[in-house]
């Protein structure tokens, strides 16, 4: 090998070997649950446990909801400024830091002294009330990434050709936004959509301390009194990661290209 390609390759090697080395161990410790024997058992014992079942089906449909209130509030606040408001865009973006600044500890304390039973919007009063606080938590913990994904995206693409076009053919603004704007910037939402997912499968302070039976806390619970089965949930994660990417991946082509379409 050239010296040249020598240090490149050395040092994609020693990079990949960082995670795949860990990722590799930790497989395989999650195959000795029975002892003397390799066996999917962790697994056998991870997916057939309720609480696994309940609690990631109720991370994934709080997800969803959070996916969604964030790209209704995301798309038309960064067409908007890129369009008419340009001289706002450095106090929005700075604005949107402010939760990786803020940490969740303190923002889910504000949210329940501010929400709680006895305030004039009492959110924590009932079940369906702080499942609404916990998605409006979680895309306040996602919208550095969700506006960014879709900020790059706005930028690939003539907003104001694409807007002109689209009222000369009698489209009003939320037409603008559902059917021309937001197709074109899919895979940028699709990329904030990701990133959102991976924050609510994971977080464990707010669904924690607002007492949900969220993925996070029971991922803590189960690494505090088992074994093999925090391996088995590490390895289940890593994969459900890696499919979403590869989904990402496969709409992105095909994804529309700009078009001035609104019809």
């Amino acid at each position: 090998m050239k010296p040249s390609r020598f240090w490149p390759w050395f040092t994609l090697l020693l990079g990949a070997s960082y995670f795949i080395i860990p990722l590799i161990a930790t497989f395989e410790f999650s195959l000795r649950m029975r002892r003397g024997y390799y066996s999917f058992d962790a697994y056998l014992s991870v997916f057939s446990d309720p609480r696994f079942q309940a609690t990631f089906g109720y991370s994934v449909v709080i997800g969803i909801f959070a996916i969604i209130v964030g790209v209704l509030i995301v798309v038309p606040a960064v067409y908007f400024v890129r369009l008419r408001l340009p001289w706002l865009r450095p106090f929005v973006e700075f604005l949107t830091l402010l939760p990786l600044i803020i940490p969740a500890i303190v923002l889910v304390y504000g949210y329940i002294r501010l929400y709680n039973s006895s305030s004039l919007i009492p959110f924590t009063g009932s079940a369906l009330g702080t499942d609404v606080l916990l998605v409006f938590a979680y895309v306040t913990l996602a919208l550095p990434y969700m506006y960014r994904a879709v900020d790059t995206g706005m930028r690939t693409i003539d907003v104001q050709t694409l807007t002109e076009a689209a009222q000369i053919m009698g489209a009003n603004s939320a037409t603008i936004i559902a059917r021309v704007i937001l197709p074109n910037v899919l895979v940028a939402v699709l990329s904030g959509a990701f990133l959102t997912f991976a924050i609510v499968i994971g977080e464990f302070t707010i669904a924690s301390l607002l007492n949900r039976p969220a993925f996070g806390p029971y991922l803590q619970n189960i690494g505090a009194n088992r074994a093999y089965e925090p391996a088995a949930l590490a390895i289940i994660s890593f994969i459900i990661t890696w499919g979403a990417m590869g989904m990402i991946n496969l709409l992105a082509r095909f994804a529309p290209r700009t078009s001035a379409r609104t019809d």
